[in-house]
């Protein structure tokens, strides 16, 4: 009798056994990768204020710094006070390039200053932010944001470069990663300005990435609880600890740096480690978890 279409043809008892297990073999993998595929991806994010190279003893040591560094065992990092050919402090060294290939990451650089070179035919002097990544960097970006300027004699509040942004895609899922250096004085009226402007950028560049989950890295110069960072509570979740400080790096009375996380970013665990030498800040690092 001829087999109807789409029916298994007779077969003894065991070699039909045989032939089921052998469909659910096949079938088993399948599903495991789409189980795969919907979990969510983990990342560890750092941030650290590197002060141009420098230690608690103002010593310009890379060596010290990289090894700092690498022992955060990050996926990406957010660095602040990154001298490129600044001056003597720093050796005029490239310390953003030179940090990247001491740890073989990728490097994008935001100055927020850069001054004409101190002679003729010398790379121009800069001053800024960082991202190490060990993920491809797609794009690169530098937003300006309110500041009162250490180079003016006389500053006013304005419009200046070093808000960095890059964009990551991090097994599949695309990642907005920004970097900032809000102002240190007391009067928290130029951070405040800040705090809305980088609420402004991070809006605006939501929408150039659809689905992109967004983290802001930085060294806010205030405590969690300050009134003029409140605003960015209410997209931002902070990921730091509620214990512990990360300045001054050998005896920390408070937490001036975050790792701060966007609508769906889920953090997993937080930690300052204690690294009291190789900066004057402690860096921070986050584990999240980033939904496909």
């Amino acid at each position: 009798m001829p087999t109807r279409t789409g029916a298994l043809p007779a077969l003894p008892h065991l070699a039909l056994s045989a032939a089921l297990l052998g469909i659910a073999a096949t079938a088993a993998p399948s599903a495991s990768a789409a189980a795969r595929h919907h979990r969510p991806v983990p990342l560890r994010i750092a941030t650290y204020n590197i002060h141009a190279g420098s230690g608690m003893d103002e010593v310009f040591d890379l060596d010290r710094q990289a090894a700092a560094l690498r022992a955060l065992r990050a996926d990406v990092i957010g660095l602040q006070e990154v001298d490129v050919h600044w001056g003597a402090r720093s050796q005029n060294l490239d310390v953003a390039r030179e940090l990247a290939d001491r740890l073989g990451m990728r490097v994008s650089f935001a100055p927020i200053y850069s001054l004409d070179p101190a002679a003729a035919g010398e790379p121009r002097r800069e001053f800024g932010v960082a991202v190490l990544s060990r993920y491809p960097i797609r794009a690169a970006a530098n937003h300006e944001i309110t500041r009162l300027s250490t180079q003016d004699p006389d500053p006013v509040p304005a419009l200046a470069p070093g808000f960095g942004e890059v964009t990551l895609k991090v097994r599949g899922v695309p990642v907005q990663v920004f970097v900032t250096h809000l102002d240190y004085r007391a009067d928290p009226a130029v951070r405040a300005a800040q705090v809305a402007d980088a609420r402004r950028i991070m809006s605006a560049e939501s929408q150039s990435v659809p689905g992109a989950r967004q983290v802001l890295l930085g060294d806010f110069n205030a405590v969690p609880s300050a009134p003029e960072l409140a605003p960015l509570w209410t997209e931002l979740t902070d990921a730091g600890p509620p214990e512990g400080g990360t300045y001054p790096a050998n005896a920390p009375t408070r937490r001036i740096d975050y790792v701060a996380v966007g609508k769906g970013v889920r953090p997993r665990a937080v930690s300052i480690p204690e690294e009291p030498t190789a900066s004057d800040h402690r860096p921070v690092i986050a584990e999240v978890l980033l939904p496909r």
